[in-house]
C-alpha cells in the first residue's frame, strides 16, 4: 500500500514551499461537487504530501461557499490521514497579535450551514464524538516545530467560526471578546468536522492578521491589512509545516483515525447502496 499522505489545505502561495517536488495537480471528482480547485501531490521531507488552495487559485470562493465534503473528501480519497490547515484569523483577545500563531484546541460554531458539514444522512445515521474537535497529538507536533523556528506561537484557544463574508460588526467582536474567545474566522470548523467524520487528524494553525474590531484603539479589520500580514505570516508558515512533516509519524493510529468505530447507529443491512457508493472512501474499513 501507498505511503498514507499529509494534507495542508491553506493559501494559494503556500504549495512554493522549498522543498516540495514532483508536483503535480490532480483534479478529483466527488459525490459532493467540486473541490475549492484541483489538489496537488507532490513529495516534502520524503513524506507524500496533498496540498488544496482552500479558496482556489486566485482566491475566489467566498468562505460561505466552500464545499468542505468535497474537498475532505478528495483528501481522503488521495489517501490523506493528516490536514494542517493555515488559516488567517482576527484576534480577539490583546495578548494574540498581528503575526502570532494561535494552536487552537475548541470551536464555537456561528455558521448557519452546519448541515453541510456531515457526511451522514441519505440513510445512515452517525454522530461522531467531538468533544475535543482537534487532533491534540498533531497540534502538539506543530507547537514543537512552531517553538523550533522561534515563532510568536500561543497553546490553545478558542477559534469562533462565524459565517461571513462581511467581518464583524463591532457589537459581536466586542460579545466575543468579552466572553473571552481567543480567534475568529470563517473557515475551520466544516473541515474539522468532515476530517473528523472521514477519520482524518486535523489541526489549525491561526495565523493572526489584525484584532477584528473590539479594539478601539486598533485600526478596524480591512483586506489590505489581512493581505499584508498573510504575506509576513506565510514564510513563517511554510518553515513550521516544513518542520512538522518529518515528526509525523508514518501509521495513522491516533485516536481519530478511529473516529467511526462507534459513530454509526444505522445497522449495516439497512445501508443504501447509492450512501455505500458515494462514502467509499470513508466507510471502507467498515465495509
Amino acid at each position: 500500500m501507498s505511503q498514507h499522505k499529509i494534507g495542508i489545505i491553506g493559501g494559494s502561495g503556500l504549495y512554493n514551499i522549498e522543498g516540495f517536488t514532483n508536483q503535480k495537480w490532480a483534479k478529483v471528482k466527488t459525490p459532493f461537487g467540486s473541490p475549492s480547485d484541483e489538489l496537488i501531490t507532490g513529495k516534502l521531507a520524503n513524506r507524500e504530501v496533498v496540498f488544496l488552495p482552500r479558496h482556489a487559485r486566485g482566491h475566489r470562493i467566498l468562505p460561505s461557499e466552500l464545499n468542505h465534503r468535497a474537498n475532505i473528501w478528495a483528501m481522503k480519497k488521495l489517501g490523506v490521514a493528516w490536514i494542517i490547515s493555515v488559516s488567517a484569523v482576527g484576534s480577539l483577545q490583546k495578548k494574540y497579535k498581528p503575526c502570532d500563531i494561535v494552536l487552537i484546541d475548541q470551536f464555537l460554531d456561528r455558521t448557519k450551514r452546519h448541515f453541510e458539514h456531515t457526511f451522514f444522512g441519505r440513510g445512515i445515521v452517525g454522530h461522531i464524538a467531538f468533544a475535543d474537535p482537534i487532533s491534540e497529538e498533531l497540534r502538539q507536533l506543530l507547537l514543537k516545530s512552531a517553538r523550533a523556528q522561534k515563532a510568536r506561537v500561543h497553546d490553545g484557544g478558542t477559534y469562533v467560526n462565524m459565517e461571513g463574508p462581511a467581518f464583524s460588526t463591532r457589537a459581536e467582536s466586542i460579545t466575543h471578546h468579552k466572553l473571552g474567545y481567543d480567534v475568529i474566522g470563517m473557515t475551520n470548523l466544516g473541515e474539522a468536522r468532515c476530517a473528523r467524520e472521514a477519520e482524518i487528524a486535523y489541526a489549525t494553525m491561526a495565523m493572526i492578521t489584525d484584532y477584528d474590531c473590539w479594539k478601539v484603539d486598533e485600526a478596524h479589520v480591512t483586506v489590505e491589512m489581512v493581505i499584508a500580514n498573510l504575506m509576513r505570516n506565510a514564510a513563517t508558515a511554510k518553515a513550521i509545516v516544513a518542520n512538522v512533516i518529518p515528526r509525523i509519524p508514518l501509521k495513522p493510529n491516533w485516536p481519530c483515525h478511529e473516529a467511526l468505530h462507534n459513530a454509526i447507529l444505522t445497522d449495516k443491512k439497512l445501508w443504501p447502496k447509492k450512501t455505500i457508493a458515494e462514502l467509499k472512501p470513508i466507510l471502507a474499513k467498515y465495509l
